[in-house]
């Protein structure tokens, strides 16, 4: 039979001669057929020699093929996948966990010996034909190797083994080989004989026809480059919408025939199901031979299904070619179609003897078989209803009536279809459900996929609360705790989303019932954890929240720490989040106190600090949102309360402090103007609170800051003894701060946080009065004395810094009108009036912290330390110059020496000494400083040379 293939097909001409192999003959020896009209049972093969069968086909259609010459390029589908497609790869882990088993597996592999093959320089088409068919005989008649009693991980390993001899084999150019072992991969898949593990080897093995189609592929494809790369296309881009699709004429010759050549092959394997796999694996080559080769195709390998008996092995086939299809082609949408038809058509198979006989052989129930079809299904009908239109839905769910609202049918087609789709036709989906043989298929299953629908889109508002009664009828008498709570959880969310605290309240008090006996709750975490979620979700006023009765008994559940805690952080992130405005509410106060301390009780000697801070943050969130108003006395019991509930955080304790100091202040505003005792009485508890609470805190440097805080608050509510005994506290504080403390996981020298205090503290002491029982500036003594007998780093200039800021102080208490004040509290300079043996004592005290300050300058000379020297010395200039009496020329004379010195070295910035200058000749110019005149003709720029 003379075949044309045009001009470049390397087999141009060939005559075709009929020839049968004799059974038990040498390989390669025929004999000559008689005549087509033989008795003799046909060979599987024969039929190619009329012209029909597969490989005369792949010929006819590669020469009747009319290239569009100009063209170079098509535009993509416009229905080509996009991202909102989930992907087989998202669902593949998923499987995978899903169907397990324990029982002991097999891998029964015929992998062929590698016999000599016949020069490919042989031009006898006969020759080639024969050489051929050898090979793939070779692959069904060679060694057996079978592997017996491995577990599902071993299986799992093994089969990855193949994988990668997949890959060495195609890397090693050992082309026959790599085939080998996808056809007898493929054979795996007839293996029912573990049938509950049969989804996820259907998920292994098509990862080795994936890699096997993609190498094929790849393979073509780089072909086709040489000499001229293929336009538009990527041997990686292998999404459909990423392709921009070459035409006919840009594939050369040499890559025809190798495309040929593969398909030519795998048409010629003998049995169906590897030959319809390796097929379908390599489908997408089709586009380097024809236009119509993959619309050609696919109808005639949904055909071939139809000849496998499991029905369980004919629906994964089926998924595999719909996976495959989707890929190249998902535009052809009758293919899809007629494969979920030939499924449909496949399940009266389900009650026939010959799977029920397996099925009592394995011992699985029906119900669980059933569920072994939902990968295939889920996946045929979600490629069915992507981008469908919604009519579809309707013809589908005829079809499910036509089967007798087949469960397993109508679960898939609830979760393919978009969800507005199914909420707008939710009570049809229940009637449909009602009619369901519970024995097949369980109830609350359908029900659950119906509720993921009704959580993303919205059913007839007038059908909402029937929808929920007919599906609340079924779940609450699931008896199983681990498959009520499954569906319920699901059904939440649609209680939440549609209606109120009653109907919600009534939801938790049915999953209480179901979940307490036996304490089920222990094995269900996730599920409830994901019940308060979804509730957290719409319900955001707390005042409704905790009204609910059943809400806190439903926390109860959650005894695991770990599991109760996280529960506790969900719920207070949201209050955070939400609460907008302060609430006083005893309800919402008591609950989230009782919340609080869940988490407060959870930490302990391990718990690390970032789960610490990250808590207390949460707890101090809940604070700042109590307020009572007006009433003080009740707001200062909540920060007693939770003083006592959350000691051991100590970031609470510190803003529970910093609340009732904001208290202390507001009270004052509020009662401005009016001196009761009862408000004397109020300030003074709230500073005794601080004062209590301040000695339990850990870090010293919180425990100075509080104190200052606090004693602030104090004077500025006339609370004079109070103050007093804050400063003290502090005083007596800052012998114990250690020379290094940590930051942030890191030690770092104390001295910078300490100076910022004693500054800061000698700012305050400005308005603090004297004790009339102590001497004149007996808090200043007490601090300088502090600092006299602090031990300081070594080479250290901090004492002599707080010595130079001490000095501004003073001068500033000389004053007979200090710069700043406390209303209603009189200051030194209301006490002493100017007194001169006051003035007296500030002159003698400066004289002694500067002959200290000079001192020290004198060291640092011995010692060669001429930068500290300057630096300390243009310090103590700058003090003298504006605090000073510069008219005393003692004073004036040290000041020069002061500025000669600091410029001895040259370390001195140029720059700040100009602008000092600039400053002092300005002040000079003043009707009262007309002294400072002389001193700056004294001052003098040193030149650098």
């Amino acid at each position: 039979l003379p075949v044309e293939f045009g001009d470049y097909h390397p087999l141009k001409p060939i005559m075709v001669t009929d020839t049968k192999t004799r059974r038990g003959a040498r390989k390669g020896s025929t004999s000559s057929s008689s005549s087509s009209s033989s008795s003799a049972a046909p060979d599987p093969l024969s039929s190619m020699l009329d012209g029909t069968d597969p490989l005369s086909m792949f010929a006819a259609a590669s020469a009747s093929e009319t290239p569009d010459l100009g063209r170079k390029r098509k535009e993509k589908e416009d229905d080509a996948v996009g991202p909102d497609f989930e992907s087989w790869s998202a669902k593949r882990g998923e499987i995978l966990a899903r169907f397990t088993t324990t029982e002991k597996l097999s891998i029964n592999l015929c992998m062929g010996s590698d016999r000599g093959k016949t020069s490919p320089g042989s031009s006898a088409v006969s020759e080639k034909v024969r050489t051929r068919l050898e090979e793939l005989d070779d692959l069904e008649e060679g060694s057996q190797r079978e592997l017996l009693n491995l577990s599902q991980q071993d299986y799992a390993n093994r089969i990855e083994e193949l994988n990668q001899s997949l890959k060495e084999a195609w890397a090693s150019d050992q082309k026959v080989k790599a085939l080998k072992i996808v056809i007898q991969c493929s054979k795996l898949l007839s293996d029912t004989s573990v049938i509950q593990f049969y989804p996820s080897k259907f998920v292994l093995i098509t990862d080795i026809l994936d890699t096997f189609g993609r190498l094929v592929y790849d393979r073509i494809w780089t072909m086709c480059s040489d000499p001229r790369p293929l336009p538009g296309a990527s041997v990686h881009q292998l999404r459909m919408d990423l392709w921009l699709v070459f035409s006919i004429e840009d594939v050369n010759d040499t890559a025809k025939e190798t495309c040929l050549n593969w398909f030519y092959k795998i048409a010629s394997i003998r049995e169906l199901l590897p030959r319809l796999y390796v097929e379908a694996a390599i489908l997408k080559c089709n586009r380097f031979l024809n236009k119509s080769g993959i619309q050609d195709t696919l109808p005639r390998l949904t055909s071939m299904i139809r000849g496998i008996g499991d029905p369980l092995v004919a629906a994964y086939a089926r998924a595999y070619l719909c996976r495959v299809g989707m890929e190249v082609a998902p535009h052809l949408k009758d293919s899809l179609n007629r494969n979920f038809f030939d499924l449909l058509g496949t399940f009266r198979q389900i009650s026939g003897e010959s799977v029920q006989n397996q099925l009592v052989m394995q011992r699985v129930e029906v119900p669980e078989y059933l569920t072994l079809y939902s990968p295939a299904i889920n996946w045929i009908l979600q490629c069915i209803a992507y981008r469908a239109p919604e009519p579809l839905l309707t013809e589908m769910m005829e079809r499910c009536k036509t089967l007798g609202n087949n469960a397993l049918l109508l679960n898939s087609v609830m979760r393919a279809f978009r969800p507005e789709f199914v909420a707008a036709r939710a009570t049809d989906f229940i009637c449909m459900i009602k009619d369901c043989d519970e024995a097949g298929f369980p109830k609350h299953l359908l029900f659950g996929s119906l509720g993921r629908s009704l959580a993303c889109a919205d059913p007839p508002e007038s059908e909402r609360l029937t929808i929920l009664n007919e599906a609340w009828k079924v779940i609450t008498k699931v008896r199983s705790p681990r498959d009520y709570i499954s569906c319920a959880e699901i059904w939440v969310e649609f209680t939440c989303r549609h209606f109120t605290k009653r109907e919600v309240n009534t939801v938790l008090a049915d999953i209480i019932k179901h979940m307490t006996p036996d304490r089920a709750f222990e094995d269900a975490y996730t599920q409830l954890q994901s019940v308060i979620r979804k509730i957290l979700t719409y319900f955001h006023d707390f005042s409704v929240l905790f009204s609910m009765e059943r809400f806190l008994p439903f926390l109860d559940m959650f005894q695991k720490d770990s599991v109760r805690v996280e529960v506790c952080r969900s719920i207070m992130e949201v209050f955070i989040k939400h609460q907008v405005e302060p609430t006083r509410d005893p309800v919402i106060l008591n609950a989230m106190l009782h919340i609080c301390k869940t988490m407060h009780d959870s930490v302990n000697a391990l718990t690390l600090e970032d789960e610490k801070r990250s808590l207390a943050l949460l707890i101090i969130g809940f604070i700042r949102m109590v307020s009572f108003g007006r009433d003080f006395e009740q707001q200062l019991s909540f920060c007693v309360e939770a003083r006592a509930t959350f000691c051991n955080l100590e970031p609470v304790l510190v803003q529970l402090i910093h609340t009732v100091n904001q208290l202390s202040m507001e009270t004052r505003r509020v009662m401005r103007g009016n001196h009761s005792r009862k408000t004397a009485a109020f300030v003074r508890a709230c500073a005794a609170y601080s004062f209590i609470t301040i000695p339990s805190l850990s870090s010293i440097f919180s425990r100075l800051s509080l104190c200052l805080l606090s004693a602030q608050v104090a004077l500025a509510n006339q609370c004079l003894s109070q103050a007093d005994a804050f400063f003290k506290a502090a005083v007596s504080i800052l012998p114990e701060v250690p020379r290094s403390i940590s930051v942030e996981g890191k030690l770092r020298s104390s001295e910078s946080f300490l100076l910022d205090f004693i500054n800061n503290f000698l700012a305050t002491l400005l308005v603090v009065p004297d004790h009339p029982e102590h001497g004149v500036l007996y808090l200043v003594r007490g601090l300088l004395n502090m600092v006299q007998d602090y031990t300081w780093e070594d080479n250290s200039d901090a004492k002599v810094r707080v010595y130079i800021s001490a000095l501004p102080l003073l001068a500033a208490m000389s004053q007979e009108t200090y710069i700043y004040s406390i209303p209603k509290v009189d200051s030194n300079e209301t006490l002493y009036g100017g007194d001169p043996k006051f003035l007296s004592e500030i002159n003698k005290l400066c004289e002694t912290l500067i002959g200290q300050i000079l001192d020290h300058l004198k060291v640092l000379g011995r010692d060669e330390n001429t930068r500290r020297q300057g630096a300390l010395a243009f310090s103590l200039f700058g003090v003298l110059v504006s605090h000073g009496d510069l008219r005393n020329n003692k004073l004036s004379q040290l000041t020069v020496n002061l500025w000669n010195l600091s410029h001895k070295h040259g370390y001195c910035d140029t720059r700040i000494s100009v602008r000092t200058l600039e400053h002092i000749k300005h002040q000079a110019q003043q009707p009262d400083m007309a002294h400072l005149t002389d001193t700056v003709q004294r001052l003098a720029l040193q030149t650098r040379t």
